[in-house]
């Protein structure tokens, strides 16, 4: 298709002179009523906007003369239609109107810019049972481009100008296009007292009026039955905002940090707690919830915390990890009474993808020996240390790990530590095995009350490890069974020591089950008479690159037998737990994980989402700021809002007014703007807000 538009300044023949005249030759592919509309309706908004020109059609020809800026322009607009036309687009009265405003203003250079009206008017967003979505004037366009290029942008105008209605159409264009895995729509529901509760009924039932031109919105851009699908598996959320800012644990639940564990509500910002690789990451913010309803999240390996119904768990189910499906975030009460599939758990949790990183701790004995120790050894202090074993080996590395010690066999499998003597040494001398279990506190413990000191326990991976593989060389082994991957298996008669070694693997990135053989009925082996205390059996599976073994027969056996698997985490129930003061934090990860209470890993921010906020200027300061710093990584926030249209109580202001002053100027953080000339609902809507406008004005009430 070919256009051959001439233009030529006007001679005495075209008309009075200063005119021009311009001629535009249609093709013959497109139909005249294409170009002029049916009934001429085009051509009559045209010739209304320039009442200095004359405008002629014959056959496939328009022509133009008049004043030279009027005919300049209408060439520029026919040039544009054209533009559009080619795409198959339609052309019509409002876009007429709306393409000759972008060219006056272009004209008179109050809008600036390179846009022209044909890519304001062909840039689809979406398309969706046949109809597309695009934006209609020039500043909707520059608002869509800002949403591309920004990762936070506030969208500021008068109802009617497309402002949530656009951002909902980048947000599911992201979704479709797999750049987020979730869409999070929310509002702050001020004639409700931000108190709406669990709403009963269906899913329609459920969706709040203050909510509902959200959700009429998504039924434009979706189809409607795959929009209960994607609510129900949390990939679209609509919130009111008070449950925005709920995600949140007690105050007194611990959390990991370099130096061992401290109570969340005790972190400040700038606090290090460790994150899912291992590593220390800073605590960003800080934000007191209040006294809320929580619940007690536990898995299926005993270990467990507390949260609110809004915090956060990045999950995955069977299905996601064979079709290699991206872990997803879900609340807590979303998972309520889905957490089986058939009679399987359903949704695995993250594990620490390394081992804790903690600063190395100087100690005062070899911890490989002090493993071995605490399994084989004789810490009462009511005599000599001795250590008993039926490997040798054992008392070989326990002899060469711990210096000035010489361990004598005493016949079978029992030895003992002796210190060894060197000229002049006075004979009170004390043992020096005996000299550190005392300053560990640990000199007089038995079987059922041994534990691992602190220094141990916070100490570096290379120290955690050693201590774990003293104590699985000693009491510990390898089990293997048919078909299946081999566990190892430790034995200790306490209760604390149990808990030690559970934290030592759950640290290395591991997971521990324990289960409890009681004492009574149970025969001691080759011992007369039988147990007094209850034996508590631990099982372990170590992720690979964890050697768990030192001694050769049980290295051995473990890797003939392909390690230990995969260690996996799963949630295996949630129960409410009351109400408590609680608190949130965001950290500065990239995957927003910390490291929470039994090793487990949650977090409170939102990753991988495109997140709307509609009607911000009903947001108090406190909010806003709540709000923002949600903000996760690969995620992007659209806040939208009217600042004449404040439905707050008297005397709160507007977080949405404030904001601007805050973070104008801040990189990656944008504003746009769209006035009355951006309605794009029935005319007379730009008309009435222009009305007040005027009004406030010559009121002196400015809605900035």
């Amino acid at each position: 298709m070919t256009q051959t538009p001439t233009a030529q300044n006007g001679s005495p023949q075209d008309g009075a002179p200063g005119q021009a005249r311009a001629q535009f030759t249609v093709p013959a592919k497109h139909p005249m009523v294409s170009l002029l509309g049916s009934g001429d309706s085009l051509l009559r908004v045209i010739e209304r906007s320039f009442p200095l020109a004359d405008i002629h059609v014959r056959g496939n020809q328009v022509s133009a003369i008049g004043d030279a800026a009027e005919v300049a322009l209408i060439q520029r607009l026919f040039d544009e239609m054209m533009l559009v036309l080619r795409t198959g687009q339609p052309m019509t009265e409002d876009a007429v109107e709306r393409s000759i405003a972008m060219l006056r203003a272009s004209e008179n250079g109050t809008e600036g810019g390179e846009e022209t009206p044909a890519e304001v008017l062909t840039q689809n967003i979406l398309s969706n049972r046949g109809r597309t979505i695009r934006p209609k004037t020039l500043n909707q366009k520059r608002y869509v481009d800002a949403i591309d290029k920004h990762t936070i942008v506030f969208g500021i105008g008068p109802a009617g100008t497309g402002k949530t209605y656009l951002a909902m159409a980048k947000a599911v264009q992201a979704l479709q296009s797999k750049q987020v895995t979730r869409i999070i729509l929310t509002r702050p529901a001020v004639e409700a007292g931000e108190r709406l509760g669990f709403l009963p009924g269906t899913l329609y039932e459920k969706i709040d009026p203050y909510l509902r031109p959200l959700y009429d919105a998504l039924h434009d851009m979706l189809d409607p039955d795959s929009i209960p699908k994607l609510m129900a598996a949390g990939t679209i959320e609509v919130a009111p905002l008070a449950y925005m800012r709920g995600r949140a644990q007690p105050v007194f639940t611990n959390v990991l940090t370099p130096d061992g564990w401290r109570p969340i509500g005790d972190l400040e910002v700038g606090d290090l707690v460790i994150g899912s690789n291992g590593e220390p990451t800073p605590v960003l913010g800080v934000y007191p919830q209040g006294e809320k309803d929580v619940y007690r999240v536990s898995a299926q390996d005993g270990s467990w915390t507390l949260c609110c119904g809004e915090h956060l768990w990045t999950v995955r189910t069977a299905s996601d990890e064979r079709r290699d499906k991206p872990w997803r975030v879900l609340e807590t009460q979303e998972m309520i009474g889905n957490l089986r599939a058939a009679h399987a758990r359903w949704y695995e949790l993250p594990l620490l993808t390394a081992p804790v990183a903690m600063p190395e701790r100087e100690v005062p004995m070899d911890p490989y020996a002090l493993g071995l120790l605490l399994g084989d050894g004789c810490l009462t202090g009511s005599t000599t240390p001795s250590f008993s074993s039926e490997d040798h080996e054992l008392a070989e590395a326990l002899g060469a790990a711990l210096p000035g010690i010489a361990v004598r066999a005493k016949g079978g499998p029992d030895y003992v530590l002796n210190r060894i003597e060197t000229p002049g040494d006075v004979v009170t001398l004390e043992n020096p095995v005996t000299g550190t279990l005392r300053r560990l506190d640990l000199l007089g413990t038995r079987s059922h009350s041994e534990f691992v000191p602190d220094d141990y326990l916070f100490n570096s991976a290379e120290v955690r490890l050693a201590v774990l593989q003293g104590l699985l060389d000693s009491d510990g082994g390898p089990v293997t069974q048919a078909d299946r991957t081999c566990r190892i298996q430790y034995t200790t008669a306490s209760i604390a020591l149990r808990d030690d070694v559970i934290a030592l693997v759950q640290s290395l990135g591991g997971v521990a089950y324990t289960r409890r053989s009681e004492a009574e009925g149970r025969p001691q082996g080759s011992a007369p008479g039988t147990h007094h205390d209850d034996s508590h059996v631990v099982d372990i599976r170590l992720p690979e690159g964890i050697e768990p073994f030192r001694l050769a027969r049980k290295r051995e056996k473990y890797l003939a037998a392909g390690g230990g698997g995969r260690p996996m985490r799963f949630i295996d129930s949630i129960e409410p737990a009351g109400r408590e003061e609680t608190v949130c934090i965001q950290v500065a990860a990239e995957d927003s994980l910390y490291v929470t209470q039994d090793y487990l890993l949650t977090h409170n921010t939102l990753n991988d989402a495109f997140i709307i906020l509609d009607e911000a200027q009903n947001t108090n300061p406190e909010q806003m700021k709540m709000f923002l710093t949600r903000l996760g990584f690969d995620s992007k926030i659209v806040i939208t809002g009217d600042v004449t249209q404040v439905d707050l109580p008297n005397g709160t202001k507007s977080g949405l007014r404030q904001v601007r002053d805050i973070l104008d100027g801040v990189q990656d953080v944008h504003f746009s703007t769209l006035t009355s000339q951006d309605v794009v609902r029935h005319k007379l809507v730009g008309r009435i807000v222009d009305a007040y406008e005027q009004y406030d004005s010559r009121n002196g009430r400015n809605g900035l």
